[in-house]
């Protein structure tokens, strides 16, 4: 597996696009300048100054889909030409209250419809503090007695994650429940391991996210393919993780050891031990590998090889954010693999949390930046010869 052929990663972009993202990716590679940067733009967006048209045809435009579905139509028709699949990520955070959850819950059932009746989608993503008080999920995952209302409270959330779970499966989408914070995901892996259970006795419809920077994922991961016993496919999906920085801060503050693994390898040795794992189970699992790393994912294509499973197999996905690492992606879908590119949409003001923290990563992540950076300057360099 080669993940060098820059015509097959950015053939579907036009040179405009292509100088747009190696503008911005060579802005991110000066630390100096990006830190200063990205500080103003948190202040401006705080300010509430009228900076929507710039960050929409820069920052917007390369990790974003659109302002809403039908704004992203044009964006998965194109990669479909490609094969590569679209996963709707309407990338709103901040709902604290029982309005807010109602309403993020009325937007994933529209997406839903809007998945299906325009075969835009085979996926559907949610945060489960989207739907739930964070507080709450904290409050069980301490293991608290919670009071009546508390309880009535948790009844919500369970209904409105099954209410997820039953319209995805009565249309055949796969359910993506994104991991939060070590200190409310033990709530969440209740919660999906429930859904599991009722959706996924034949194929996984539900998947949970295990993030491989803590260094209890394996264990988990290991228990719940024991505890369930090969009586429910287990969907997962596989990340590295998100909140590495938060948890580590935390972890200090309140003087309790860290669940992050002390280094990359570490990390590393974590996902990749998970990958073998599941795909050596994979008549118990369905598996969704959301890696930028090349090694993972050609460990992934040699492990489908040795175990003889096809490259389309529809238990087995692979995935990338939108406007990161096409190298990848393409790759993989021009070789006959499923892939499925994250496209986070949503309103320019309401998606800045989500497009601050892609800043933040490509500015703290070197490597990455530099390899978008090279890729994008050997195409821009093809084209024009």
């Amino acid at each position: 597996m080669e993940f060098n052929n820059t015509k097959i990663a950015f053939n579907y972009k036009s040179n405009f696009d292509l100088k747009r993202a190696y503008f911005l990716f060579k802005l991110l590679s000066f630390g100096f300048i990006s830190r200063l940067g990205r500080k103003l733009l948190k202040t401006l967006v705080w300010m509430n100054f009228p900076i929507d048209s710039f960050i929409k045809k820069t920052v917007y435009a390369q990790f974003c889909g659109g302002t809403d579905i039908m704004d992203c139509v044009g964006v998965i028709n194109n990669l479909k030409k490609s094969n590569v699949y679209s996963i709707l990520d309407y990338s709103i955070e901040g709902s604290v209250n029982e309005n807010d959850f109602e309403d993020s819950i009325n937007k994933c059932l529209k997406i839903l419809e809007e998945c299906t009746s325009k075969d835009l989608s085979k996926f559907i993503v949610f945060k489960p503090s989207a739907v739930g008080r964070f507080e709450l999920y904290e409050e069980i995952t301490s293991n608290n007695k919670l009071s009546e209302n508390q309880a009535k409270e948790w009844s919500k959330v369970e209904r409105r994650f099954n209410k997820i779970c039953l319209e995805a499966s009565k249309k055949d989408i796969m359910v993506l429940v994104d991991a939060e914070e070590s200190w409310i995901q033990t709530a969440i892996d209740k919660l999906v391991t429930k859904m599991m259970n009722i959706y996924n006795s034949e194929k996984a419809v539900v998947f949970n996210t295990i993030q491989a920077y803590r260094k209890d994922r394996f264990d988990y991961l290991t228990k719940l393919h024991n505890d369930f016993n090969g009586g429910v496919k287990i969907g997962v999906k596989l990340v590295r993780g998100a909140y590495m920085e938060k948890e580590r801060k935390r972890a200090k503050k309140y003087n309790y050891i860290s669940p992050i693994c002390e280094n990359k390898e570490q990390t590393d040795e974590v996902f990749n031990n998970s990958l073998r794992f599941i795909i050596e189970n994979i008549n118990d699992f369905g598996l969704f590998i959301g890696s930028h790393n090349e090694k993972s994912n050609i460990l992934a294509t040699e492990l489908l090889k040795k175990y003889k499973i096809d490259s389309n197999d529809q238990r087995i996905w692979f995935s990338q954010l939108y406007g990161m690492s096409d190298n990848i992606s393409f790759a993989l879908a021009n070789t006959g693999y499923n892939v499925a590119k994250y496209l986070p949409f949503g309103p320019v003001r309401e998606v800045m949390p989500y497009l601050l923290r892609r800043l933040d990563e490509n500015s703290s992540i070197s490597s990455q930046t530099n390899r978008e950076l090279q890729l994008i300057k050997k195409e821009l360099k093809r084209r024009k010869n």
